[in-house]
């Protein structure tokens, strides 16, 4: 019920068309099963009665005029289901492209819309598999097998209505057969769908594991591991084999049942009309007839076991998609919230305690407590799982803190709007990601900056010389992931964007430790120019880029069990000043 549900919330958009189809789709099936109904009618007006061999002469024009007006009939009720059958199929082509369209935006505004915590807890490959091969199966479902069980349904009522109205007592010994047909056939479908549902999830990880290879690829160089993996590929694609196999086996007397079930029904058809056991009367186009839609009425269970993996594949397809985009939980709010305004730049963090997994009492942050005034420069030391990166997260508000509060401006960010507090924080990470596209189109981010704002972040990131050294200069088309660049000059479009985007507080994440020492020197004089204006907050496992900063939290286990400027902490003479000399000694 709940499937049927999902189905529907899918396909109300479209009702009226959908409406069009079935109707169309009943006339098609009307004027199908009318054909055979014409053919009894020669049968029993004409051949039957023998009337071929009487004259012509005798008959006058009548036989010949009623030959050719059954004849033109029969070439007109052909053509109108063909148009009818042309036309429900580009419908229904229409609806199902439209269909797969929405549920596809709907799964990739869904993941836009969720939270880091989301991401965290997904393989990117999952939701590449959702997005793409299970809305492909949903697909060819609603374009194919869905219109074909849309006729098969509408042409067993027409047909079921004409053999009643011929003679229902042979109607209904036709029904028996086939109602045992069908149970025998729903006993081995069940059997079967477990087979397809473990199916379908070694497929989805197959499909993931192909998506981490092919992104993994350098790493799987590196490690020299290509025969682990190849081992572990051919292990899901057996499998896979194994489970669809059984899956095949089971179905396989679903073809033997449905055969023998009507060459029964054919040969009780025959017989009553050879013999009238039961005092069923039946004349010689009756059974024509009986016989033509007792074949109709059986192939619709034959279709039905064909598509069978179609179906089911489609119903899990739904199903999983449907069971990962009604997370809400998982959902950011973007709409309610307050518009930041002249922002200042102050970053608050009173008696903050943060934990990833509510369910258990591993705290990151355990009652952080700290101010960042407006224009000033702080540096977060210590060793890594300290909670470094833990607090520049929470900044972004990418997760939700348990205890405390976090204020901008004296504003606690949970009565933000996300996408304000956002847009005036720059962050620049370790190895920041690079979309493909253009140098310049990669600096902007689709955002409205002009073309002389980018050259001027091109220049303020000391970028000037990288990108006249590519062959297009900032035209130059990056591929997929920035791989035709190094990290360093990734670096330096992630300082580009960030200089271009000019946000009022900036978090730099270990963000020049892929870059040569003399382009960091000059970037740092960009950085301690923009600091003087803007809130800033570095994570640096270079300390010798941290000595100029306004003040240093040193943090340990999640507690800041020091602060202050680099020169008093190194007089204090504790674990900043241990980090320090340790750091000094190991880079002489």
């Amino acid at each position: 019920m709940k499937t049927i549900k999902r189905f529907y919330n899918l396909a109300k958009p479209y009702l009226k068309w959908i409406i069009l189809i079935i109707l169309l789709t009943i006339l098609e099936n009307a004027l199908s099963a009318s054909r055979p109904v014409i053919v009894k009618t020669i049968i029993d007006q004409f051949m039957q009665n023998k009337v071929l061999e009487k004259s012509i002469e005798i008959l006058g024009k009548s036989f010949v005029t009623n030959a050719v007006y059954i004849g033109l009939l029969y070439i007109t009720i052909v053509l109108l289901e063909n148009i009818i059958d042309f036309i429900v199929v580009k419908f229904t082509a229409h609806v199902g492209e439209n269909i797969i369209s929405d549920l596809r935006e709907k799964i990739f505004n869904f993941s836009q819309k969720t939270n880091i915590s989301f991401h965290d807890k997904t393989p990117a490959g999952k939701l590449y598999v959702r997005i793409t091969g299970d809305t492909d199966d949903i697909g060819a479902f609603l374009k194919d097998d869905l219109i074909n069980l849309f006729r098969d349904i509408t042409y067993v009522i027409v047909v079921l209505i004409i053999m009643f109205s011929i003679n229902w007592k042979l109607t209904i010994i036709s029904l028996i057969l086939l109602i045992i047909s069908i149970m025998g056939v729903t006993f081995f479908v069940k059997k079967a769908n477990k087979y397809y549902k473990k199916a379908k999830k070694i497929r989805t990880d197959l499909n993931t594991f192909f998506s981490e290879v092919i992104y993994g690829s350098r790493t799987i160089k590196i490690f020299n591991i290509q025969n682990i993996i190849k081992d572990k590929e051919t292990d899901l694609t057996e499998k896979l084999i194994k489970t669809r196999n059984k899956a095949a086996l089971i179905d396989s007397p679903v073809f033997q049942i449905v055969t023998l079930s009507l060459n029964i029904t054919i040969a009780i058809i025959l017989a009553t009309g050879i013999k009238n056991i039961w005092g069923i009367e039946i004349k010689a186009g009756e059974i024509y007839v009986f016989i033509t839609f007792v074949r109709r009425l059986f192939e619709p269970i034959a279709k039905t076991m064909e598509n069978v993996e179609g179906f089911q594949e489609a119903i899990v397809s739904l199903n999983r998609i449907s069971d990962l985009i009604e997370q809400e939980a998982f959902l950011e709010d973007y709409d309610s919230g307050i518009e930041l305004k002249d922002v200042k730049g102050k970053v608050e963090f009173k008696h903050v305690w943060f934990k990833y997994n509510n369910n258990d009492d591993n705290w990151i942050l355990k009652d952080i407590s700290f101010t960042i005034e407006p224009t000033e420069t702080i540096a977060l030391v210590g060793k890594t799982g300290a909670g470094k990166t833990t607090i520049t997260n929470l900044v972004n508000r990418f997760y939700e803190i348990q205890k405390g509060e976090i204020l901008i401006d004296g504003i606690n960010i949970k009565d933000i709007n996300i996408n304000s507090l956002r847009s005036h924080i720059g962050n620049i990470l370790q190895e920041p990601f690079i979309f493909s596209g253009s140098v310049k189109d990669n600096i902007k981010l689709y955002k409205n900056i002009t073309d002389e704002d980018v050259e001027k972040a091109v220049d303020l990131a000391l970028a000037r010389s990288f990108v006249n050294s590519l062959p297009n200069g900032i035209e130059t088309e990056a591929v997929e992931r920035g791989e035709n660049f190094s990290v360093g000059q990734k670096q330096l479009i992630a300082f580009a964007r960030i200089f271009a985007l000019n946000p009022d507080i900036f978090i730099l994440d270990e963000a020049t430790a892929n870059i040569d020492t003399n382009t960091e020197k000059l970037i740092q004089k960009s950085i301690n120019k923009l600091s003087k204006e803007k809130t800033a907050i570095f994570i640096a496992h270079r300390l010798s880029t941290i000595v100029n900063v306004d003040k240093i939290l040193v943090l340990k286990d999640g507690e800041i069990i020091e602060q202050g400027k680099h020169e008093e902490l190194l007089k204090q003479n504790g674990y900043y000043a241990n980090l320090y000399n340790s750091y000094y000694e190991s880079n002489k």
